[in-house]
């Protein structure tokens, strides 16, 4: 290699690596991770995990007004959501204050790609002070299946892959991690001394002083027999009636998304052997709809499917719907849920006179994920400056709908996100003006047709339309 080249190489090594270092030591100064403790749970189809961070600000002078944590690319790939608490207090008279989670600048650069987020502290924090930052964060399409494929006897495995130390852009001083698997057969896991297995938990740690950005792989493959129920869209309609009624539309692409069934699909065996035969496969789904709701139906392309049921009460509504077969791994299957609401019990006045729905964002299928949901709200003919209110990042615009005497059409506010899970089922509203003039165009409109029918009427029994008989000639 030439001189000048290898002169440029060195060069250009000695400023990645500085400029590593400061991205390093930028997040690192003034904080300092005392003790860490990550909790995974891998029990169901969806990866949570929880984080218990006792931080510590070692700056001489400045106060620390934000917490920084990190992602692999891959994790934050699949995030789903990300939460943050500050516990005050002791025992029973601890309180947990919520914290606002949003993604650091991007000039913050961190080594190997990952990704930092910024937990906002209510108060600074202050030089040699130390708090409590509770971290909860979801994961999808986190669990692989290996074997991909299996036969209808056989029981899925997965494998999950993470790190047994904390990636932090702090120094940490003492960490540990706990992984729980939802049954004892547990296939092989990663050892990074120490380690220890008790049944379905694996327990990695204590690990001690670890530096910013530290990172040791893991892989644990496990058996996990859970529905792997995943909507690759749902597109829900709510209709909103000022004349008493909201009507909810939601169409659903369902797929089963973990190993894909291969061999020949037996149905006798699945009915005599339920306990072993598809053990992965899944036959039903919980829906969790309002409470009061009415007019309830589940139908698909043939036509309604009548292996439902319905309880509902004044507090909730569970609709347990059955698809007319069993999935199995990479099976689809398409349908149509629908149901009506009383409008008192969503529809509100606000301090600034205007009108506002209260809604439930997210999908009503328990332990699912959505790929892409996309969310309706059709507003009263006559509606004006439609504003949604979602408490985390969506996409959003306004389309107009027609129905049926619609002069104008509707104003319909879409609202879409990818990427959703259970925790998403939270309420949001879609405020809009309303003049209460309009709710008299269609009954206005129904009349004139019905005056303008019986005038063309009597017009016509008024009026001979007989050709005048010829005068006879003489």
């Amino acid at each position: 290699m030439a001189p000048s080249v290898r002169a440029t190489v060195l060069l250009l090594l000695l400023l990645a690596a500085s400029s590593s270092s400061q991205a390093a030591q930028a997040a690192e100064d003034g904080i300092r991770v005392l003790s860490a403790e990550k909790r995974i749970d891998l029990t169901g189809p969806i990866v949570k995990v929880f984080l218990t961070l006792k931080v510590q600000n070692t700056a001489t002078g400045a106060d620390a007004s934000h917490v920084l944590i990190a992602f692999t690319p891959a994790e934050a790939d699949h995030l789903a959501i990300v939460k943050a608490t500050r516990a005050e207090g002791k025992r029973k008279k601890k309180t947990y204050i919520p914290l606002p989670v949003s993604p650091a600048d991007p000039a913050t650069a961190a080594p190997n790609g990952a990704r930092l987020y910024s937990i906002s502290l209510p108060t600074p924090l202050k030089p040699t002070d130390t708090t409590t930052v509770e971290v909860f964060y979801v994961l999808t399409h986190s669990l692989e299946p290996f074997p991909a494929e299996i036969t209808q006897s056989e029981s899925q495995l997965v494998y999950y892959r993470d790190s047994a130390v904390l990636l932090s852009p702090y120094h940490v001083q003492e960490q540990g991690t706990y992984v729980k698997t939802p049954s004892s057969r547990v296939e092989s896991f990663t050892r990074v001394d120490p380690t220890s297995r008790s049944g379905p938990d694996v327990k990695y740690g204590a690990y001690g002083n670890q530096l910013p950005y530290a990172y040791s792989p893991i892989i644990l493959h496990y058996e996990n027999n859970h529905a792997f129920a995943v909507v690759e869209e749902l597109v829900r309609k709510v209709e909103i009636s000022h004349w008493g009624n909201v009507q909810v539309t939601e169409h659903y692409k369902l797929k089963h998304g973990g190993a894909k069934h291969k061999g020949v699909f037996s149905r006798l065996e699945y009915q005599a052997r339920q306990s072993i035969s598809g053990a992965s496969s899944f036959k039903n789904l919980l829906a969790r709809l309002p409470p009061r709701v009415h007019s309830v139906y589940y139908r698909d392309e043939i036509g309604n499917i009548s292996s439902s049921h319905l309880r509902s009460d004044s507090y909730k509504s569970e609709l347990e719907i059955e698809p007319r077969y069993p999935l199995f791994g990479g099976w689809h299957c398409t349908f149509t849920i629908g149901y009506g609401m009383p409008l008192q019990d969503f529809l509100f006045e606000s301090a600034d006179g205007r009108r506002f729905a209260n809604l439930t964002f997210g999908c009503p299928l328990l332990n699912t994920v959505v790929d892409n949901l996309t969310i309706k709200v059709v507003l009263p003919e006559g509606s004006k400056s439609p504003q949604a209110v979602v408490p985390f990042e969506t996409e959003q615009h306004l389309e107009t709908s027609y129905s049926y005497l619609d002069v104008v059409g509707r104003t319909t506010v879409v609202i879409k996100k990818k990427n959703v899970v259970g925790e998403h089922n939270v309420p949001f509203q879609v405020y809009y003006e309303f003049s209460p003039i309009f709710m008299l165009a269609e009954p206005l409109m129904l009349v004139t047709a019905v005056l303008l029918f019986f005038a063309a009427c009597i017009v016509y029994l008024h009026t001979d339309l007989s050709i005048a008989k010829s005068q006879a000639s003489s």
